[in-house]
């Protein structure tokens, strides 16, 4: 293996996704070449150059975001916090003007005031950088970053972590979903439902209920190769030092690795006018309309072609959209219609209700649980029997 460049240490980084998909994302760093070193509830870490750190943004499709640590150290005082706080290098990844922000966590520790914590080390900071506008503290674990560059503060049995986020806006943020249908999914996991469903473009493909069109749009991008962070700027690129022309052929091998089209079909149809408008809005933003049959139609009507291939559901959890007793016949009829117009296929769905599940009348296995805006969910899959009964 050949020895890495001087200019490119490996930092210690991690890879933040849904808890849930930690076995998502480690395949995910794989295939990128990177092995994980551990794992915790929601986040793999891993040791990444710069380079990995860029194709890490560019191409995982299941996680939100990826952050390197910049110091660790025990803070049992204001004083310490302080004190470590002018050591860090904060020049490596913050420029004169850059509006910054920072998010802390405290438990189990000497300190809990997470406001206190952060100006301290806002103290230190702008002792290095005095022109850096500071944005304060967020607690939201789901601040975007956006424009500002965060840093993520966690303080665990008095050891403080400071990182530094690489992504800016997370990396669910193709791009190309302006339009959305109700409830609609997040494209990181309609992205994990396929890896879950270990399917790669190789077979059909049908979504029945695909509202604004986020798993045939995200299936028809792992098709063709298309990196999911190809239309969209990252947070590494305004740090000091950000190596442009390394960044540049990293995109260019991005770009070279595309097909020009999916070479399999890809069916994406709903009941609903406004879910198929969106899904034919967002397709477009994406490259991907071509590869895509998109129809207004209702579940019975389902055609998928003969054979084997995926179909993968999303449907309504009896929670946020619709009522769960109405629901039970559209599960059954979801049943129906696959062993009646999909024998041998496999049923991918994403499910928050066992109730709701058991109408589908399928001998479902569960592949990871995880959650869809604050609702517990699991990614279940069944074959579907090759003749129908």
């Amino acid at each position: 293996m050949p020895r890495r460049p001087p200019s490119d240490p490996p930092r210690d980084a991690l890879i933040i996704t849904a808890p849930g998909l930690e076995s998502v994302a480690r395949r995910e760093l794989a295939a990128l070449g990177v092995s994980a070193t551990s794992a915790e509830p929601g986040a793999v870490e891993a040791r990444l150059t710069a380079r990995d750190v860029m194709r890490a943004n560019l191409h995982l499709r299941t996680v939100s975001r990826v952050i390197v640590r910049l110091a660790e150290f025990k803070a049992l005082t204001f004083a310490d916090v302080e004190k470590h706080g002018k050591r860090v290098a904060w020049e490596t990844v913050v420029t004169a003007g850059r509006r910054v922000r920072f998010r802390v966590t405290c438990r189990k520790s000497r300190l809990y005031h997470s406001g206190a914590v952060a100006e301290r080390l806002m103290n230190a900071l702008v002792q290095q950088i005095p022109s850096v506008v500071l944005e304060g503290a967020v607690d939201a674990d789901e601040h975007d970053g956006g424009d500002e560059q965060l840093f993520i503060v966690r303080l665990f049995r008095d050891q403080l972590v400071l990182s530094a986020d690489t992504s800016g806006e997370l990396l669910h943020r193709r791009g190309y979903r302006q339009a959305t249908a109700k409830a609609p999914l997040r494209e990181t996991l309609a992205a994990a439902m396929l890896l879950g469903a270990e399917w790669n473009g190789g077979a059909p493909l049908a979504d029945p209920f695909c509202g604004s069109g986020t798993i045939p749009i995200e299936a028809a991008m792992i098709a063709r190769r298309i990196a999911p962070g190809r239309a969209r700027s990252f947070a590494f690129e305004q740090w000091p030092g950000h190596d442009v022309a390394l960044w540049r052929a990293v995109r260019d091998e991005a770009a070279a690795a595309e097909l020009p089209h999916a070479g399999t079909v890809i069916i994406a149809a709903d009941r609903d006018t406004g879910a198929v408008s969106a899904a034919m809005a967002n397709a477009g933003r994406a490259g991907v309309t071509d590869d895509l049959t998109i129809a207004k139609q209702s579940l019975s009507a389902l055609r998928p072609p003969p054979g084997r291939g995926l179909l993968v559901v999303n449907p309504p959890y009896g929670v946020r959209v619709g009522k769960k007793k109405p629901l039970r016949n559209l599960f059954a009829q979801l049943g129906n219609v696959a062993r009646a117009h999909a024998p041998g296929w496999r049923l991918a769905m994403l499910s928050a209700d066992r109730d709701l599940e058991r109408h589908v009348n399928l001998p479902f296995r569960e592949i990871w649980k995880s959650t869809n805006g604050g609702i517990p969910v699991r990614l279940v899959i069944a074959e579907v029997p090759a003749h129908v009964q």
